[in-house]
């Protein structure tokens, strides 16, 4: 088991930087951010693996950036250029330790830990 535990989410006016944590209980070598807006399902944001690697939805190409700190088992999300369009609840997420796969395709199904979300409204 792997407790997820997200902070950083706020209010902020388009345009605006937000920066998500989440720290973790142990480590996984998958992990992303998701987000679901009210009426919406949920999406991926991005997904980074232990080494590093990292995917982006094109939504937030150039905007967002993830990062992870192995060492104090964090992952982080850095939120550049708000949109309206970007507020909603933010979750971090890992994969079981044995998949590999870390694309930013792969949907909610495939992730076993989630925290209990962060909001991120924007204002136009």
């Amino acid at each position: 088991q792997v407790q997820l535990v997200e902070s950083g989410g706020g209010s902020v006016q388009a345009g605006g930087s937000l920066r998500l944590s989440c720290v973790a209980s142990g480590s996984r070598y998958c992990m992303g951010w998701f987000r679901q807006a009210p009426g919406k399902e949920r999406e991926a944001v991005a997904t980074i693996n232990r080494d590093g690697a990292a995917s982006y939805a094109d939504s937030v190409k150039g905007r967002f950036t993830i990062s992870r700190d192995n060492a104090k088992n964090t992952l982080y999300l850095q939120m550049n250029s708000l949109k309206p369009e970007d507020t909603a609840l933010y979750y971090c997420a890992a994969r079981a330790e044995v998949l590999r796969a870390c694309a930013v395709a792969i949907g909610p199904p495939g992730y076993a830990y989630w925290g209990q979300g962060t909001q991120v409204t924007v204002s136009s």
